[in-house]
């Protein structure tokens, strides 16, 4: 007969370890290895034996002996992994923080930004320590960004206006976003542009032969992503009123229009005034100055010009017209709308953060 192995103590944790290792093992965030470990324990206390515990849970009966004991002997701190055997860290936490305090508040003295080699002379340390720690904390030196907030008197009423229309329009009402891509330019590559190749992408001289400009007036439906368009040569208030005119034949007369426009001069002469009066359907909107970007036909123009005007070739107006027209008939086909999604109040808290940014470095 095989002698009985040595008596286990047993394992009984109190209310509160169950509630958190129960907790570990529901919650998503948790590392697996801890999970698994407070699994471990939570099968151990309901009285399975060691081997009944590894057969359960698919683990190594060596295993699940290591983590009961470290639970018994240490409670819910035995279960957190220990300092592993090594190298000890050569770069202190006071090191960390030089780096990182210096990155976001001082510049070197013969440029505008940090790079890691001049990081890297002027703290003393290795050229590939000073890329960790910025992985590690986020800041890049080599990065802006540009901005500019708007001066406009009513820019909380504006944003509040338009942003509504995005959320909550009115009913038996079509709401647009207007605007004009002005001046697109007709260009022809000075030299033919070589096909695409395997290992090897489409390749165009960086010089330009002008053959002229043109301009598109579009109108985003909001709610459907469809796009009324109208090309012009000009851009003046005789243009935009004959587009107006447009878009008073196309949308039904059952329906009142709210036009959201920016502040360009041309939607605001005495012409278009004049206008207005005889055509009462028509409501017009006007995001804060200088931010167009509330316009969501900004969006659509961005299509426009990154899948056909930024790569493409025309040696004619005429033929870049062509071009903008058959590209504008291919997206009313499958109209997609693009869908606002932030409040006004998410608009102007972000904007608020800005400003006090700003206020706080002093400009």
């Amino acid at each position: 007969m095989s002698r009985p192995g040595p008596e286990i103590p047993p394992l009984s944790p109190t209310d509160a370890q169950r509630a958190v290792l129960e907790g570990w093992v529901r919650r998503r965030t948790t590392a697996q290895a801890l999970a698994q470990r407070s699994r471990i324990v939570l099968e151990c206390a309901e009285g399975h034996s060691i081997m009944e515990v590894s057969r359960r849970l698919r683990t190594a009966p060596d295993t699940v002996r290591t983590w009961r004991r470290r639970f018994l002997e240490n409670g819910l701190d035995g279960l957190c992994d220990e300092p592993r055997p090594g190298v000890p860290r050569k770069i202190t936490d006071t090191d960390v923080e030089r780096v990182i305090v210096r990155t976001l508040e001082e510049t070197p003295k013969n440029a505008t930004h940090w790079s890691t080699r001049s990081m890297a002379a002027a703290t003393g340390m290795s050229q590939s320590t000073v890329p960790r720690i910025w992985r590690a904390f986020a800041p890049a030196p080599h990065r802006s960004q540009t901005f500019k907030l708007s001066t406009d008197p009513f820019f909380i009423d504006k944003v509040r206006d338009v942003v509504g229309l995005y959320l909550d329009p009115p009913e038996k009402a079509l709401v647009l976003c207007v605007d004009e891509k002005s001046s697109i330019q007709a260009l022809d590559r000075s030299q033919p542009v070589l096909p695409m190749m395997p290992g090897v992408p489409e390749r165009r001289s960086h010089d330009c032969i002008r053959a002229g400009t043109t301009t598109l007036f579009a109108a985003l439906e909001v709610a459907t992503g469809r796009v009324i368009g109208s090309i012009h040569r000009r851009h003046r208030a005789v243009e935009f009123r004959k587009f107006l005119a447009e878009l008073d034949k196309e949308v039904p007369a059952a329906l009142q229009v709210h036009l959201i426009l920016d502040n360009h001069a041309t939607h605001k002469t005495p012409e278009i005034k004049k206008w207005l009066p005889a055509h009462p359907r028509f409501h017009l909107h006007f995001t804060p100055t200088s931010a167009s970007w509330l316009n969501l036909v900004e969006r659509w123009f961005a299509e426009l010009t990154q899948k056909k005007l930024k790569r493409g070739v025309h040696r004619s107006v005429q033929a870049l017209e062509r071009d903008i027209r058959a590209w504008l008939t291919n997206w009313n086909k499958q109209p997609e709308p693009f869908v606002w999604t932030k409040t006004a109040d998410d608009i102007l808290d972000k904007v608020a953060h800005y400003c006090h940014r700003i206020s706080d470095s002093g400009h």
